[in-house]
């Protein structure tokens, strides 16, 4: 409950909070260019900072923005890469994604800590007097490390005690990044809610708007008989005429009087996933589109949309004129507005609501268990966020659990029970797996005995699957006994077919050196500038192992 209630006021004090306005500097030598923007509309979460261009290069320095100290590194290899942590003595703490490596004593200290634990993803807590650092120091240089699709600079600003991730432009960056440009609206949609006709449509339908000469959007006129709500299609650009930034802040009102809200100025990690709930799912799963929807059918935590005293859902009576608008903001200022005229209006009905019932119904409040030939399935209560028909069905060795165009908030378990016909040889070499078309995705299978149990916040289909088949280890970069000079690094790619890459280890003249793993190239790469090598010849062995535990070793020698 104490939780919740944070959860709840958090967007209360945070709008009402005076930020630092001079005491943060900008983390980069150069204009910054945002290709991302804080809240902005992600996979399965909200962005949580800003994100900088880089000019397409990797290695600019990375400036702490305050004086302050490192108080965390992480090196993983999904999420944000190499990321470091520095916490400031007026309670933020500021955070640097992506980086290329640091610099000066905090690369030998992450180094020393590679060696110490003999791995490449590592995580470390500092205390203040380890590594103090002063405004403007070189921390590091940017890079392309983990989940990032291009070289830049992710960075975000946390509540210390808190960690409430909070936008970085409440911290000065407002004067630092320019932006003249108004939102844009791609689409806006409306939405019968339960047995309302719009437009002759019981189903989600579009409408029809256009730009009017001082710049808003007015759209047709939208006939009803009863509930209907709306979403938008819409971006903001921000330091470029190229990349989509999401938006700051949506108003709507219904004859002047304020009707649903939201804006990002902070929220917490454990909200993100919420978005599938803020956005029209299934229109993203079957369009690619993120619909922002300006209500909701049941309420749900999100401290952005928490503070609505209404759900946005427009009782529309006869005899009455409605005018909705809906004000879109950028952090900036700009602003556009939307006007969409409604009338109540009786109607046939052109397009249709289907629903396809099924004996295993979902009631997202309450949890849920489903058995059918040896294979089950628990949900726990709230993992989904609305009611539905679940199709469940178990045919020729393939559970069917629905579609992916329902979103998954919470894990659920499905379980293939005391599996039959399969020596112990293969049961320990068993998983199940994600089957996509003809496709099997490996997902991190639990095994007590003959059953085997997956948690997953994805539907679809699955299917026991084993892997037998060792990791690929190829694209060495040098000839073995050449003699290396002028090179840098030692690297090769690795693969596995099935079960996906566990673990990696690599051995000069027997003793352990770091590789480091990148997902996007496949490739593992050792800097010579650790020197571990010596004079001479050098026994280079490489070990890598899939998540069955096939593994394949790589022997070689080079002459340094």
């Amino acid at each position: 409950m104490k939780l919740l209630l944070a959860i709840l006021l958090a967007p209360l004090f945070l709008f009402s909070q005076d930020y630092p306005q001079e005491t943060f500097q900008s983390p980069l030598g150069i204009p910054l260019d945002l290709s991302g923007s804080f809240g902005e509309l992600r996979s399965n979460h909200f962005h949580s900072g800003l994100d900088f261009k880089t000019s397409g290069k990797e290695g600019l320095p990375v400036y702490a923005a305050a004086d302050g100290y490192i108080s965390r590194i992480k090196i993983s290899t999904f999420g944000y890469g190499k990321a470091i942590y520095i916490t400031h003595p007026n309670g933020y703490t500021s955070v640097y994604g992506h980086l290329q490596k640091a610099n000066g004593a905090i690369q030998d200290y992450i180094r020393k800590r590679h060696y110490q634990e003999r791995s490449y993803e590592i995580e470390m807590y500092l205390y203040p007097t380890e590594l103090p650092v002063k405004k403007g120091d070189i921390i590091a240089y940017s890079g392309n490390t983990g989940g990032s699709g291009g070289p830049h600079l992710h960075f975000e600003f946390r509540d210390t005690k808190s960690e409430q991730i909070i936008n970085p432009m409440h911290f000065g960056f407002k004067k630092i990044i320019k932006d003249e440009r108004k939102p844009v609206i791609q689409g806006v949609l409306a939405y019968p809610i339960d047995s309302t006709i719009v437009n002759n449509s019981q189903k989600p339908i579009n409408i029809s708007f256009s730009k009017q000469a001082d710049g808003s959007y007015l759209s047709v006129k939208v006939k009803t008989n009863g509930k209907v709500a709306f979403g938008i299609n819409a971006y903001d650009f921000c330091t470029n005429g190229y990349n989509k930034n999401g938006l700051y802040k949506v108003k709507a009102y219904l004859n002047g009087v304020l009707q649903y809200q939201y804006g990002f100025d902070s929220f917490a990690f454990d909200e993100s996933r919420y978005i599938n709930n803020f956005i029209d799912y299934e229109r993203f799963h079957e369009m690619g589109q993120r619909v922002q929807k300006l209500f909701q059918l049941n309420e749900y935590p999100l401290s952005v949309v928490s503070g609505n005293k209404k759900d946005g859902i427009i009782k529309v009576q006869p005899n009455t004129n409605y005018n909705y608008k809906v004000e879109l903001y950028d952090f900036h200022g700009n602003k556009v507005d939307l006007v969409i005229p409604i009338e109540f209006a009786l109607q046939e009905t052109k397009i249709a609501k289907t629903v396809q019932k099924t004996p295993y119904y979902i009631k997202a409040k309450t949890e849920s268990i489903f058995e059918k030939n040896n294979v089950s399935v628990y949900v726990p209560e709230n993992a989904f966020y609305n009611n539905f028909y679940m199709n469940f069905d178990v045919s020729n060795d393939i559970v069917t659990l629905h579609d992916d165009s329902v979103p998954v908030h919470k894990n659920i378990t499905l379980t293939f029970n005391d599996v039959v016909g399969l020596t112990e040889e293969q049961l320990s070499k068993t998983y199940i797996a994600t089957l996509d078309g003809y496709k099997l995705d490996y997902n991190k299978t639990y095994r007590k005995g003959n059953s085997f149990s997956v948690k997953t916040k994805s539907l679809g289909k699955y299917k026991l699957a084993q892997d037998t088949t060792p990791p690929r280890i190829y694209n060495v970069n040098f000839v073995e006994g050449k003699k290396l000079t002028d090179q840098k690094t030692i690297s090769v790619s690795v693969t596995d077919l099935h079960s996906d890459i566990d673990t990696y280890n690599g051995y000069l003249n027997g003793k352990w050196i770091l590789m480091e793993y990148d997902y996007k190239t496949k490739k593992l790469t050792h800097n010579l500038d650790d020197k571990i090598y010596v004079e001479g010849r050098n026994d280079l062995k490489i070990v890598v192992t899939d998540n069955l535990q096939n593994s394949t070793t790589f022997e070689s020698y080079f002459l340094k």
